[in-house]
């Protein structure tokens, strides 16, 4: 009996030994590993944003900083963030920057484009990608996805080519200034609320409400809403 028992506490041993070697092996990797993915993470966004210039035809644009919450430029990053109330947190973020980064390009004075990072809660995963708009800023130029972790075939097609560019000539909000832009269920209205409206993905209800409720917190009061009015009024970084 105690040759049993001294048996099964040293394979109980070895197996506990095996564990702590494998799980500080892991916890080493993650560790090490973590700035190559940041920088991989990095990578993918700017080359996400390059690829949106490039198809666009348009120079870099110049990148600024703003604060959140009055549109207006600012010189640094406080690199702060605040809790959004989850009645408002339509894109499911849980919580917010104080100061954003955006692209703009202007041409002799005239506002051409802005370019609006975006991200927010889909099916599966967090959704991230870039928002352009025309001058007017109302009308969507284009719309690209880097980052998600939607079901192949269904909730990925949002980085299909042929859905993106559904996209372009869309417009934001309507002569009311209310905000319309939607991922339809199915096919998009074919009378007026068409200018509102993209195609649905088939299977994927749930990551097409998630974009819009990304694409609307983001041009809404709690997202990039302030500094759209301040350029609508005139003002120029």
């Amino acid at each position: 009996m105690n040759k049993i028992t001294h048996t099964s506490l040293k394979t109980l041993g070895v197996a506990f030994l095996v564990a702590l070697v494998c799980s500080i092996i892991v916890s080493l990797s993650a560790v090490t590993l973590k700035p190559l993915q940041d920088a991989n993470r990095l990578g993918e966004k700017s080359q996400a944003l390059l690829g949106m210039v490039s198809a666009l035809g348009i120079d870099i644009p110049k990148t600024q900083l703003v604060e959140r919450t009055s549109g207006k430029t600012v010189q640094r990053d406080n690199a702060t963030t605040r809790a959004l109330e989850p009645e408002r947190d339509i894109a499911g973020l849980g919580q917010i920057e104080d100061v954003l980064t955006v692209y703009e390009l202007f041409n002799d004075n005239e506002l051409e484009m802005v370019i609006l990072p975006v991200r927010g809660a889909g099916y599966k995963s967090t959704l991230q990608g870039y928002l352009a708009l025309r001058g007017d800023l109302n009308t969507i130029a284009a719309l690209t996805f880097h980052q998600h972790d939607e079901t192949p075939g269904m909730g990925a097609l949002i980085m299909e080519k042929q859905w993106q560019e559904l996209w372009t000539g869309k417009h934001i909000a309507d002569e009311q200034g209310t905000i319309r832009i939607e991922v339809a269920k199915g096919a998009a209205s074919t009378d007026k609320n068409k200018l509102y409206e993209v195609d649905g993905i088939s299977g994927a209800t749930r990551t097409g409400r998630g974009v819009t409720n990304l694409v609307r917190f983001w041009l809404g009061p709690d997202g990039y809403g302030p500094y759209i009015q301040r350029l609508k009024s005139g003002g120029k970084s």
